[in-house]
């Protein structure tokens, strides 16, 4: 199962995360307490893996901060809501990772191939509707965001069958501060279900 750790701003965090095993690790160019410049999140992906996904976390950027980011940190994925790819111009190097969150009204067909389910507002650790994310999982690859941390993870895994899981609040040990530990034994949990499924 593929698995991604949000809004990593420090050297030992990333490498808890990569050691952990997770696939994807995303650096927020937002307005949060977890916000990172394009130029240090690139200084902090130096020594990672070939295999681990940079993912650069946006939220209705403009078309300057977009080309920014995408110039300055090179990320592997670019996730922002599904509807600001519209007025943002194309980045060749790079896959979108549209977010749709719950409750809006969409069509089964309007889903990419793969999307990242997130709750109304991200960051602030609200637990995401779980029969909407399932009806949409059994669409489209949905990495399923929003409200996960090492004691829900295996409920939601069972409830939703996602693709993928996203945690950010839920593997820190005070707010904007991610917890190796946590980060740990969320992974362990992820693949423990995995296996279980």
């Amino acid at each position: 199962m593929f698995v991604k750790i949000c809004g990593l701003t420090d050297q030992a965090t990333i490498d808890a995360a990569v050691e952990a095993g997770v696939d994807a690790l995303g650096f927020v160019f937002a307005d949060s307490v977890r916000e990172i410049a394009p130029a240090q999140a690139r200084e902090l992906c130096r020594s990672l893996p070939a295999d681990t996904i940079r993912v650069a976390v946006m939220h209705h950027p403009s078309r300057d901060h977009f080309l920014n980011v995408v110039e300055n940190f090179e990320p592997d994925w670019i996730q922002t809501d599904a509807e600001d790819f519209a007025a943002l111009p194309a980045a060749p190097s790079t896959q979108r990772l549209a977010v749709f969150r719950e409750g809006a009204t969409h069509r089964m067909t309007d889903f990419p191939a793969r999307l990242l389910f997130e709750g109304r507002v991200s960051g602030k650790g609200t637990t995401a509707d779980w029969d909407e994310a399932a009806r949409i999982a059994k669409a489209a690859e949905l990495i399923l965001a929003g409200g996960l941390d090492p004691e829900n993870i295996s409920a939601a895994i069972a409830h939703v069958r996602p693709f993928g899981v996203d945690v950010s609040s839920g593997v820190e040990s005070q707010r904007g501060k991610k917890d190796a530990k946590k980060i740990k034994e969320f992974v362990a949990r992820v693949r423990v279900q995995e296996f279980n499924q």
